[in-house]
């Protein structure tokens, strides 16, 4: 097991948990490398379809960037693939869902905005409070809040790095569902398991097109594109396999291929 978080298996989802509650969940570069490792681990295994990224106890997801670490002289070294091995993960095409059980501060929200849903207890907080300490949200803060939500409410946080409550980033648009703390796993394996109900190649192909489209400064672009994840579904056996389970009326049997 690593050191710094907690991976469960639960048939085709993974459950990662932050696990260093004595600092708020807050990581430092151990930590990042680690999260880089399992995350990697996740995009490569055929048997794993959804991830769900939580932190341990009720105080805190994650609180960003171990700070005390830094100021004690520690080695700041950032991972290729970003804070928490997410934030800078572009090429990933499983779906990845934050359960968010407390704060979410700097990279902490930073991290859930990577991901590519948000479920949060009714306790949980969010913000980019970097401006405060003579930082900025470079981990895809500054650019991936005002792509979720509409600029002047982005600027409204990013410019002030103020608390946003979990009800009001529902409200804002970047959180899909706010539960009570006890029921906030129940709800994000909700989720998951509605994902894992359908095609998975349908879903990855699915999420490069919204992603990739996005790049794209015309519709018509992002419609008429190439994208390999759709590519790859068109020539499945789940391609055939949905349609006939529609016909005989049954569950399908998805294999991944």
């Amino acid at each position: 097991m690593p050191d710094y978080c907690r991976i469960e298996r639960q048939g085709r989802l993974l459950l990662v948990t932050i696990d260093r509650p004595e600092v708020m969940n807050a990581l430092h570069p151990p930590a990042n490398f680690e999260l880089e490792q399992v995350f990697d681990d996740f995009a490569n295994d055929p048997e794993l379809w959804v991830a769900i990224i939580t932190g341990a106890g009720d105080r805190a997801f994650c609180a960003g960037n171990d700070l005390k670490f830094q100021a004690s002289g520690g080695r700041i070294e950032v991972p290729k693939r970003g804070f928490a091995g997410l934030t800078s993960r572009f090429d990933n095409d499983k779906p990845i869902i934050a359960a968010v059980n407390g704060l979410a501060m700097g990279g902490g929200f930073e991290i859930a905005l990577a991901c590519d849903l948000i479920v949060a207890a009714e306790t949980a907080e969010f913000a980019l409070p970097e401006p405060r300490v003579g930082l900025a949200a470079l981990a895809g803060g500054v650019h991936r809040l005002p792509r979720q939500i509409p600029l002047k409410r982005a600027m409204g946080m990013i410019l002030t790095g103020r608390r946003v409550s979990a009800e009001e980033g529902q409200r804002l648009g970047f959180v899909n569902e706010v539960v009570p703390p006890a029921e906030l796993l129940d709800a994000s394996r909700r989720w998951a398991d509605s994902i894992l109900e359908c095609a998975p190649l349908s879903v990855r192909g699915s999420k490069q097109a919204v992603m990739e489209g996005l790049d794209d400064p015309s519709l018509e672009g992002a419609m008429t594109r190439r994208y390999e994840g759709l590519g790859r579904m068109v020539k499945s056996e789940d391609f055939v396999e949905g349609p006939r389970a529609f016909a005989e009326k049954r569950k399908p049997d998805w294999k991944g291929r």
